[in-house]
């Protein structure tokens, strides 16, 4: 009975959120299993390049580092995001999604190279933190129990608690910058005048990934709060 309840919630999760946590998760215990080693993880533009060593530029997203309170805060803070962004912005839109995180992870990688980053997880995970606070301005927040403020503050104070953390903000202001770009360009300058669509979705990864919706009228979740987190939790201002 437990475990069907199990596997019931964990089938519930949306499809992108699911497959990403889960790999990241994986990949952490095959790292604690000394199964592989990061340094057959991270990132390296020399080993790619000229050992063709390409999975490379997946698996560097998914180590956060050995099982601790780094682990899972960057786990909570990537679950919860990332389902309130697919169930919420993005529902009835995987495509869509998909093509957020390979335009979010090329960028990255891309500017990775210059600021000598070997994983990039993390970032990745501001990114989403980012792009979701835009995207609802209005929500306050409450983090730890310890400060309030509105929504798209949220990405500036998990960067200063990096920070109190005696963590490099680089990572933060990775994320941040390619969260920034996306939004941008798919939320303010399509409505800008002059302004155009410059994202577009392949009609490859549309064909893939998206399915008719099955109910027109199905009401998602409040966007504030999937899987009953209290960190970071939100409430929406006038509610």
């Amino acid at each position: 009975m437990a475990y069907q309840t199990i596997r019931q919630e964990y089938l519930q999760i949306p499809v992108v959120t699911r497959a990403y946590t889960t790999a990241c998760v994986l990949t952490t215990a095959a790292v604690q299993l000394e199964l592989i080693t990061p340094f057959q993880l991270y990132f390296n533009p020399d080993l790619i390049l000229r050992n063709y060593q390409v999975w490379r530029l997946i698996t560097n997203f998914l180590f956060f580092g050995p099982v601790g309170f780094n682990f899972l805060f960057n786990m909570i803070f990537l679950y919860r995001y990332c389902r309130m962004l697919e169930e919420g912005s993005f529902r009835g839109r995987t495509a869509d999604f998909v093509f957020m995180f390979l335009f979010g992870g090329l960028l990255m990688t891309i500017f990775g190279t210059f600021v000598n980053l070997v994983f990039l997880g993390q970032a990745f995970t501001i990114m989403l933190v980012y792009i979701w606070s835009r995207r609802n301005p209005n929500v306050r927040m409450n983090f730890f129990g310890l400060l309030n403020f509105q929504a798209p503050f949220l990405p500036w104070v998990l960067m200063g608690f990096s920070l109190l953390l005696g963590n490099s903000i680089i990572v933060d202001l990775l994320g941040i910058a390619v969260g920034h770009v996306y939004y941008f360009l798919e939320d303010v300058f399509p409505n800008q005048p002059g302004g155009g669509r410059w994202l577009r979705t392949p009609s490859i990864l549309k064909m893939l990934f998206d399915t008719p919706e099955e109910d027109a009228n199905y009401n998602p979740l409040p966007e504030e709060r999937p899987g009953g987190f209290a960190w970071g939790e939100g409430q929406r201002l006038g509610g």
